[in-house]
């Protein structure tokens, strides 16, 4: 492992736990989101919006830091990827939540509960994680849990897929919900990034 002799370069460690805790408030809305009734889901809408505006945020104040930083905790590429896949996970995680919003969806359908229980504990496991890029140690764990959720919610995901072309929803329903599953899919994907990055950093700094 290199050695890292600058203080400077430890802000990093902190403003990936940063953007990861952000994440699970945003992983904690959407959980509300699916036992809210229509009347307070925009007052949820507009948290989470918040929570998004704050994800971007820190990852622009990571960019800024990058660009004016000579010396980095690993690969300048790998800090690159990392903050844009946790921006990812918030954007996608936001968007799902305005389209309910938009689209007056009444009823989400049976599944997109399961969806955002791995979004949940895919959430937990990355805050979890962001520390432990200070020493790179107690994360393989971390990356091949991830893996198999986000495995899990590729099942979910085709499952509910089935659901609505099943003939139960008219066509503009249909879209609807299908934007909104998507969407979630997503952001499970964009959790698989994150600890992809992860693992290719550990890979490099052992």
């Amino acid at each position: 492992m290199r050695f890292r002799l600058t203080p400077r370069e430890t802000s990093f460690y902190d403003m990936f736990a940063a953007s990861a805790d952000n994440i699970v408030t945003g992983s904690k809305l959407l959980m509300e989101l699916l036992g809210a009734d229509a009347s307070a889901r925009s007052d949820i809408a507009n948290r989470m919006r918040a929570a998004e505006h704050a994800g971007d945020d820190a990852t622009h104040a990571i960019f800024h830091q990058l660009n004016s930083s000579f010396i980095t905790p690993f690969d300048r590429e790998d800090i690159y990827s990392l903050a844009s896949s946790l921006d990812d996970i918030m954007d996608f995680m936001e968007e799902a939540v305005d389209l309910v919003v938009l689209y007056n969806v009444e009823e989400l359908p049976k599944g997109v509960e399961q969806q955002v229980e791995v979004l949940s504990r895919a959430a937990e496991l990355t805050a979890e994680a962001m520390p432990h890029l200070r020493t790179m140690s107690n994360l393989t764990e971390y990356w091949i849990e991830v893996n198999r959720l986000e495995n899990q919610a590729d099942q979910i995901h085709r499952k509910l897929l089935a659901h609505l072309f099943n003939g139960t929803y008219d066509a503009i329903e249909v879209l609807k919900l299908k934007q909104i599953v998507d969407a979630l899919e997503e952001a499970a994907d964009a959790f698989e990034h994150v600890a992809n990055t992860v693992e290719t950093i550990a890979v490099k700094e052992s």
